[in-house]
Formats: structure tokens, C-alpha cells, sequence
């Protein structure tokens, strides 16, 4: 079964002048990509002023909650009992973005009843794919 869940989130830009800036933002998970999550900005709080979605790793999700974690284009770490900073790089930039540390955990916790960790099965396509890029049996 294909179950997608969504959860709107508030969430506050830092601005490169060290400002907050409230901005709305959504969570999703799915369990037809079941590795990653997803978090969608409409399209007014955008520098290109189109809607934008980052998917990055559950479990990078999960880990940034209890400690820097990530590289590449996302870097997520818990800031004190209540903030966790999530950091996007993309060519355009960096956006340095906070969350409420209770809404992820929720968020997350409620991913666990669509997919729980451990049991998450890729499309045997994508599976055939990364074995061959990879060159693993």
C-alpha cells in the first residue's frame, strides 16, 4: 500500500544579517520512497519564487536530532532541547533554516508507523541499478 503523510511545519530563516524569518514549510514522507524524507517551501519564501522540495535520507533525519550529521547538501543538527538546525547548500547558496526539535520527532515518529526503519525495500529496479553502479551481489 502506498501510503504518503504530510505534516505542515513552521519554521524560521536565518538571514545572512543573523535575522529570523518565519516560513512555512511541510513535511513529507511516503511510502513509495521509503529512505527519504521530504520538505517542500512554497514558493514565496524562494529566491526563484517557485515551490522547492529537499528529500534527503530518513535516517539522516534521525540522526541529526542527536547529532551534526550530514554532508553534501544537507547538514541537520540539534541546537539545545528545542531547535534543530537544518542547513540546504545549493548552487544559488546556502539557507540555514530551524525547526521545533518536537515537531521532527513527531514528524519522524509518525514515519515509523508508515515504514518501520530497518524494513524499507527499494523498487527491485532501482535495487538492480544501484548493484550494478555500485557492483555488489
Amino acid at each position: 500500500m502506498n501510503v504518503t503523510m504530510e505534516q505542515p511545519i513552521g519554521a524560521r530563516l536565518v538571514t545572512s544579517d543573523d535575522r529570523e524569518r518565519a516560513i512555512p514549510a511541510t513535511l513529507r514522507y511516503t511510502a513509495a520512497d521509503p529512505l527519504a524524507v521530504h520538505i517542500g517551501f512554497p514558493a514565496h519564501v524562494t529566491l526563484d519564487g517557485e515551490e522547492v522540495t529537499w528529500t534527503f535520507a530518513r535516517a539522516l533525519l534521525e540522526e541529526g536530532l542527536g547529532a551534526p550529521a550530514g554532508i553534501g547538501s544537507v547538514h541537520i543538527w540539534p541546537c539545545g532541547p528545542r531547535r534543530t538546525f537544518v542547513e540546504f547548500h545549493a548552487p544559488q547558496g546556502v539557507a540555514l533554516i530551524w525547526f521545533d526539535t518536537l515537531l521532527l520527532r513527531r514528524f519522524l515518529r509518525r514515519s515509523y508507523t508508515v515504514v518501520e526503519p530497518g524494513t524499507e525495500t527499494v523498487d527491485p529496479v532501482l535495487d538492480q541499478g544501484l548493484t550494478s553502479v555500485f557492483g555488489v551481489n
